[in-house]
């Protein structure tokens, strides 16, 4: 089981690098392999660059052990995968969704999407080896249920693996929606970045943290929830009950409904002859008018951005982290909102914290929610011998 999570987590390796990662010698790892092998849980994908010598096979999860579903549901977008074990994407779907219609209907939906993309790859649902599944809001991680989400209130309490159950034998695992980005960067980074940040701003503000190489997700659930940290004692009142949340100033409605106000006030021409012209306006949009020169336009954004970074200064300072990457809608702004983040944790930060501090946005980008569904499915259905069961 050890050498499948490592072949896992490498995305694959040779013998020898194997052996390597796990201090075994290379007579113990050739005999396990080999038993892995003839068991049909690894196989050995082609042949590796060769560093000197003989080139090394590479070694990789055997695509018979099963397929993994994952699902990302944000506030108003639903993401759903089909994957290969080593989280090749085989089929994916992505629509607008509004989890405010409750979980009958999300789920119905992500059911259904289920089956279709299953159809599309030829799979009946016993061939699932695990289901992950992200949500936007707090988890008690061991019974997979939301807890007083605010975004989502009608979702407390929902036993979304019963629900699954009825369909899939898999076993289900839920988390969080940034915790499973977080897990999606831990893969990439093959574990290799031992503590970090994501952060994504969408509707919401969430984070993921990495500690020691793991998922950090608190007592009971809730840690990375730091959308609700104070920026302004005078701020307007957040879903959440507080004032000041630098979630209510610098997500993705707040960006709006700036945007709006300076449309309306004359601030901003180009957003002005949007709003006339669609009858709305959304943080893209704002963005693109930042490109084209808008002077309110630029003010929205490095505003959100400071206070984003104010946040993100006190949770850097408090953490150490090596790197902070930024995911969600805000990524599609463009890069004056991480120069303003930038600017405003630097400047906020002890520097003993920043000596050695990246921030950037997320590399996995848009995929970021399925792939860390799929880290997760992946990840938990080993731990508990799904994929030798």
């Amino acid at each position: 089981m050890q050498l499948l999570q490592t072949t896992f987590w490498s995305a694959g390796g040779s013998r020898h690098g194997m052996a390597a990662r796990l201090g075994f010698s290379r007579s113990k790892a050739n005999s396990l392999i080999a038993g892995l092998l003839d068991q049909g849980l690894l196989s050995e994908a082609g042949q590796r660059e060769s560093t000197g010598g003989r080139r090394a096979e590479h070694l990789c999860l055997h695509a018979d052990l099963g397929l993994l579903l994952a699902v990302d549901i944000g506030a108003t977008s639903l993401d759903v995968a089909v994957l290969q074990p080593d989280l090749t994407v085989l089929a994916h779907a992505a629509e607008p969704a509004d989890v405010r219609k409750g979980p009958g209907v999300v789920l119905a939906r992500v059911r259904e999407l289920m089956r279709e993309l299953l159809g599309r790859c030829g799979a009946q649902p016993a061939r699932v080896l695990g289901i992950g599944i992200g949500v936007p809001g707090p988890v008690d991680f061991d019974s997979g249920q939301l807890v007083n989400p605010p975004l989502m209130p009608g979702w407390d309490g929902f036993s979304i693996r019963d629900y699954l159950r009825e369909e899939y034998g898999a076993p289900v695992f839920v988390d969080n929606d940034v915790n499973l980005m977080a897990l999606g960067e831990l893969w990439r980074l093959q574990r290799q970045l031992p503590n970090f940040l994501v952060i994504k701003i969408g509707t919401g503000i969430g984070c993921g943290i990495v500690c020691h190489g793991e998922v950090y997700r608190g007592a009971a659930g809730s840690a990375g929830d730091v959308g609700h940290i104070c920026v302004d004692h005078d701020g307007p009142r957040c879903h959440c009950g507080n004032v000041g949340c630098v979630e209510a100033m610098a997500a993705g409605p707040a960006i709006v409904r700036m945007a709006v106000a300076a449309a309306e006030a004359g601030q901003s021409p180009l957003l002005a002859e949007h709003l006339r012209a669609h009858g709305r306006i959304d943080a893209v949009d704002v963005g693109q008018a930042v490109r084209a020169g808008d002077v309110a336009a630029n003010g929205i954004i490095q505003r959100a951005g400071a206070l984003v970074g104010q946040m993100l200064a006190s949770v850097v300072n408090f953490f150490n982290p090596s790197h902070v990457f930024i995911g969600g809608g805000i990524t599609h702004i463009g890069p004056l909102f991480l120069a303003a983040v930038r600017q405003s944790v630097y400047q906020r930060s002890l520097a003993l914290s920043t000596r050695h501090l990246e921030i950037q946005y997320t590399p996995l980008g848009p995929q970021g929610g399925v792939i860390g569904a799929g880290v997760l499915a992946m990840h938990e259905s080993l731990k508990v011998g799904r994929a030798i069961a």
